[in-house]
């Protein structure tokens, strides 16, 4: 097999097509983890299916003057992290997967790390259990304006449309809203449980 270096951002709960770049098997992994924080992305927001449609959870920074993403801290002066896992507890606990996953996607909320970075890396550990996949990466060592590695930096953007149309599945709210396209992870694995890792790795990318 040939093996493609990609670089990829890392993200917080990261939408369904990041996943499919990031489990394919032919992708060899190195995470972004000197560029400057650019706002407004998924790297400190995730979309849910909430009663309303389309929720943003949006982790709040502390301004310390940083600008790598490696050196962003997360800002614990609200308790974020119990507001997120209510949004998450009420947008899915009807679905059919929540209370199957409830337990290990908590643990997400319980984290206290000091850095975006280290708590997004923690938290796609979690995911990655429920997944059951192991799937290897690294970190750069600095900040290449243009790598040789495919650049997934500015391929997710938070603010447009995904430019993956994933195949519809039955999500929680869709019988009022219609098919809300590439949201969080969570939303996959709380609606397809473990056919989630089938479904991801179905996905066509274009590179």
């Amino acid at each position: 097999m040939n093996m493609k270096n990609v670089l990829l951002p890392v993200f917080y709960l990261p939408p369904v097509s990041w996943f499919s770049v990031f489990l394919d098997p032919e992708n060899e992994i190195t995470f972004e983890q000197f560029e400057n924080f650019p706002k407004q992305t998924y790297r400190n927001r995730a979309n849910i299916y909430g009663a309303n449609g389309k929720l943003s959870l949006i982790i709040p920074i502390s301004h310390n003057g940083k600008r790598e993403l490696k050196d962003i801290e997360i800002s614990y002066r609200e308790d974020w992290r119990a507001l997120h896992w209510k949004s998450i507890k009420t947008a899915y606990q009807s679905s059919p997967y929540f209370e199957f996953y409830e337990d290990k996607l908590r643990k997400i909320f319980e984290l206290k790390e000091k850095s975006l970075l280290d708590f997004n890396l923690k938290a796609l550990e979690i995911i990655q259990q429920i997944l059951k996949t192991g799937k290897a990466y690294s970190l750069n060592t600095e900040y290449l304006k243009n790598p040789e590695a495919v650049n997934f930096r500015e391929k997710f953007n938070a603010k447009i449309p995904s430019e993956n149309s994933l195949e519809e599945y039955y999500q929680t709210f869709s019988d009022k809203m219609g098919f809300l396209n590439d949201l969080s992870v969570l939303d996959l694995l709380c609606n397809k449980g473990p056919e989630s890792l089938t479904y991801i790795k179905n996905i066509k990318q274009s590179y």
